[in-house]
C-alpha cells in the first residue's frame, strides 16, 4: 500500500475529501434544507413518506463514498506511514510528534467508523420506517423516523466535522 499510496496520492487524498464532503454535506443539506420543507408538508401520510424517500436517497448516494472514504483512510494511514514513524519494533514510542499524529489518525478512524455504524443503524431504521408506512402504521414511522432526523444525522454532522477538521490538522502536519 505504500507504494500504491506513492504513486497515487493526489487521487487518493482527492477520493478522501470528496467522499467527506458528499457525506457531511449531503447530511447537512437534508438536515437543514429538506428538512425544513418536509416540515411544511401538511399531509402526515404525504411528509412521512417523501421524507422516507429522500432518505433512501440519501442513503444509497452516500454509501459508495463512505466506502471510498474507509478505503481512502486505510491506504494513507499505512502508505504515510505513521506507525513505523511512532514506534519501533518492540512497541517502543520513538518519536513523541510521530505518536501524537498516529493517534490523530486513529482518533479519525474511530470516529468515520462510528459514523459508518451509526449510518448502518439509520438505513435500518428508514428501512423499518418504510415497513411500517406501508402497513399504515403512521405513528410508527413517525417515531422511526424522528430519531434519525433529531438526532442520528445531527450526531454524523457534528461527528463529520470533527474528523474533517482533524484531516486538516493532519494535513498540515506532514
Amino acid at each position: 500500500m505504500v507504494e500504491l499510496f506513492a504513486d497515487y496520492r493526489t487521487q487518493i487524498v482527492f477520493l478522501h475529501v470528496i467522499s467527506a464532503v458528499v457525506w457531511v454535506g449531503g447530511m447537512i443539506a437534508m438536515r437543514f434544507a429538506a428538512h425544513q420543507s418536509f416540515v411544511e408538508i401538511e399531509s402526515p401520510v404525504h411528509r412521512l413518506t417523501r421524507i422516507s424517500h429522500a432518505l433512501k436517497r440519501l442513503f444509497t448516494i452516500v454509501t459508495p463514498f463512505v466506502l471510498i472514504l474507509i478505503a481512502t483512510a486505510v491506504i494513507m494511514a499505512v502508505g504515510l506511514g505513521f506507525r513505523a514513524a511512532a514506534v519501533d519494533a518492540n512497541g517502543n514510542v520513538i518519536d513523541d510528534y510521530a505518536m501524537h499524529i498516529y493517534n490523530l489518525v486513529h482518533t479519525k478512524e474511530v470516529i468515520w467508523m462510528i459514523m459508518s455504524a451509526n449510518l448502518f443503524a439509520m438505513i435500518v431504521r428508514r428501512n423499518k420506517a418504510q415497513k411500517l408506512l406501508d402497513k399504515g402504521d403512521m405513528a410508527g414511522a413517525k417515531k422511526a423516523l424522528e430519531l434519525i432526523g433529531k438526532y442520528m444525522v445531527p450526531v454524523n454532522i457534528i461527528l463529520g466535522i470533527i474528523a474533517i477538521y482533524l484531516g486538516v490538522t493532519l494535513r498540515n502536519a506532514y
